[in-house]
């Protein structure tokens, strides 16, 4: 089933480049340039994800997700943002938001948001090339056998899945374990335990990027 997103931004040019792209992308689209607009449309129709502009010409976007919020509305929201000002930043994501991508920003990295977004709030079972993973019964199997993983392990792959298709760093890895499991590794043990667990799962599936960290990649 597509992915329905609602694109809130009073810039036309960008609203309809935008529709036209995620159209195209496989998305079911529906754009509005206002917040009164965007009032009536969530109250109608049901979104996966929610593209907001900060700035509206009757209103601002952060106000508008303080209020949907309030409401219990749970559906993520990505910020548009006209600059990389770290005060607005904060602003959007206290306010409820879940990320945010600072104009102008490549058509690819928004698609990565969006796509990471939608995972996060997917449902918790993985499945793919044999490999099934059910993050909420904690069970991984691979072409129908069962994987014993470890609690570090597990936690390992939890990160990198829900967050599929974008780099964690090592250092990000390290506080998701000290903070889900309660247990502490250091960091020169994370390759061994990255290690470990690409052998039980298989290979091709977590990349690292050096320097940096690794990412959970899709497998085509």
């Amino acid at each position: 089933m597509e992915s329905k997103l609602l694109i809130v931004e009073d810039d036309a040019c960008l609203r309809e480049g935008l529709f036209e792209w995620l159209d195209r992308e496989g998305y079911s689209v529906c754009c509005v340039s206002d917040t009164t607009r965007a009032m009536e449309v969530v109250r109608e129709k049901d979104f996966d994800l929610i593209i907001l502009d900060v700035i509206l010409p009757d209103g601002n976007g952060v106000s508008l997700c303080t209020g949907w919020r309030s409401a219990g509305l749970t559906i993520p929201i990505l910020f548009l943002t006209a600059c990389d000002d770290e005060v607005q930043i904060v602003r959007g994501l206290d306010a409820g938001g879940d990320d945010y991508v600072t104009k102008p920003f490549r058509l690819r990295e928004l698609l990565s948001r969006i796509r990471a977004l939608l995972r996060r709030n997917a449902p918790t079972t993985y499945v793919s090339g044999g490999l099934r993973i059910d993050l909420a019964r904690r069970n991984v199997s691979r072409d129908g056998e069962a994987i014993l993983l470890t609690p570090t392990e597990f936690q390992l792959l939890s990160a990198l899945l829900r967050n599929e298709g974008r780099v964690l760093t090592r250092r990000q890895l390290l506080r998701s374990i000290w903070d889900d499991a309660g247990v502490y590794i250091e960091d020169n043990t994370l390759s061994v335990h990255i290690s470990r667990l690409r052998e039980k799962i298989g290979e091709g599936r977590i990349a690292t990027v050096r320097g940096v960290g690794y990412r959970w990649e899709e497998r085509v």
